[in-house]
Formats: structure tokens, sequence, C-alpha cells
């Protein structure tokens, strides 16, 4: 998968967890309790981490980004896997953590399946490099 299309999944799956994002963040079980707060904090930084390079359209500073928000995402993802029957068993609430929990697995997904882009040669390798000669300048 080219960076490209890396970037175009996972904005995505950014999408749907905004929207696990949004209804934590006005759950009222979820406003009064500090635990299950990190949750829509952590989505929303990583969300909104990436969004400049998005509009830039520098996919590698996106993946890069997202990549690094992974741990954080996959750790809130757990807490409210294991927390959520706490505040309520409401099927909303179950429905968000499996969300949320399939989010991260398909965005390690996505992370396993991209393919770096070709990295540009350094100047020191281009200057080791013999110059070819023209058969003009061969003395021949």
């Amino acid at each position: 998968m080219s960076p490209e299309e890396a970037v175009e999944r996972l904005n995505i799956i950014l999408s749907h967890l905004w929207m696990v994002r949004t209804f934590l963040k006005h759950a009222p079980e979820v406003e009064e309790d500090e635990v299950l707060l990190d949750v829509p904090r952590t989505l929303f930084d990583s969300i909104r981490a990436v969004e400049p390079a998005r509009e830039r359209g520098d996919h590698a500073e996106f993946l890069r980004r997202l990549k690094g928000k992974l741990p954080k995402l996959r750790r809130v993802a757990e807490l409210l896997q294991r927390e959520h029957a706490r505040v309520s068993d409401h099927t909303n609430f179950k429905m968000a953590a499996t969300s949320l929990e399939g989010a991260v697995k398909q965005m390690e997904d996505v992370f396993a399946q991209v393919k770096a882009p070709p990295s540009p040669p350094s100047e020191k390798a281009t200057r080791s490099e013999p110059a070819a000669l023209d058969s003009d300048q061969s003395g021949a």
C-alpha cells in the first residue's frame, strides 16, 4: 500500500474515532470520571496532531506522527474496554469501546502494509560514486 493510500484509509478511521470521541466527551458518565476523560482527550490530541500534515498533503509526516500516537491510542482503547462498564453498561459504551479497539487494530494493519517511499540518495553517496566517462572524453 502506498503512503497516499495509507493516509486515505487512516483518515477514514480517524473520522470514526472522532465520533467516538464526541460521544464520550458529551456523555455525563464520562464527564464526571477523571480516568475515562483520558480517552476523548487522547483521541482529540492524536487526531489534531496529524491534521496539519494532512492539510499540506505531507503523507510522510502524517504517517510518522500518527504512528507515534499509536501506543497512546492502544492504551486508551484498552482503558475504555476495561473501564466502560464501571460507569455504564449501556450498549452505546460497549459499542464505543469495541469501535475504538477495532479502529486501533485497523490502524496497526494499515501501518503493517504501508510501503515506505524510497529514500533520496544521500549527498555523501552521490559524491563517492565514480563519474561515468562519456565516450567522447575517454581519449579513444
